[in-house]
């Protein structure tokens, strides 16, 4: 399995980027670099995607694959692509407070920290829908980490399409997400167009 080993600030600042986004509380103190050029209409484009795919932890042909799906169903592509995305498990976990990054979510439902609707699920890309409820394993549960993570995240805040209580190890998925549940600046109508030529 291919693996995503960019340094996390060095490529929030690239794309321009708030680390705040991914669940980093880190800044970074360099000034940033005065760009001589303007961008070409390619370069917004390409820069949009990587930032997407950089969110969510996602590699190319992944995302490649996301994007074909969207655009296969009806609806605005770029809204499905987003809405694609967001459903993934480890973003679920993430939203949930389970997890302080997307990456960290990633490796605990790796680790076979989740299950959804009872069943043990360990594949970070499985793909929620309404209705599922998704909880972290009773031998899970007593672990300090856990215990930890909820008594962190018992402020933070659930979107919309998540029903979850304050102290509990369960979500439930109530709707699909919205293209206003996103929470970061991004332009998925250029994503479109640089796959569409």
């Amino acid at each position: 399995m291919a693996k995503n080993m960019q340094p996390i600030l060095k490529r929030c600042k690239t794309l321009d980027l708030s680390p705040a986004v991914l669940g980093y509380s880190k800044s970074t103190k360099r000034q940033p670099k005065q760009t001589r050029r303007k961008q070409s209409e390619y370069g917004m484009q390409l820069s949009e995607k990587q930032k997407v795919k950089f969110i969510y932890g996602v590699l190319e042909k992944q995302f490649r694959a996301y994007y074909e799906k969207a655009e296969r169903k009806q609806g605005i592509t770029g809204e499905i692509l987003l809405q694609e995305l967001e459903r993934r498990l480890d973003n679920v976990v993430f939203r949930m407070g389970f997890a302080n990054t997307r990456r960290e979510a990633r490796q605990l439902v790796s680790h076979a920290h989740f299950t959804v609707n009872g069943h043990k699920v360990n594949i970070p890309s499985y793909q929620v829908k309404p209705g599922d409820v998704v909880a972290v394993r009773e031998k899970s549960r007593s672990s300090v980490k856990f215990k930890t993570l909820l008594e962190e995240n018992s402020k933070s805040v659930c979107p919309k399409w998540i029903e979850k209580a304050k102290d509990s190890f369960e979500g439930k998925i109530v709707a699909m997400p919205a293209r206003d549940d996103i929470d970061y600046e991004v332009a998925e109508h250029l994503i479109v167009e640089l796959y569409s030529k």
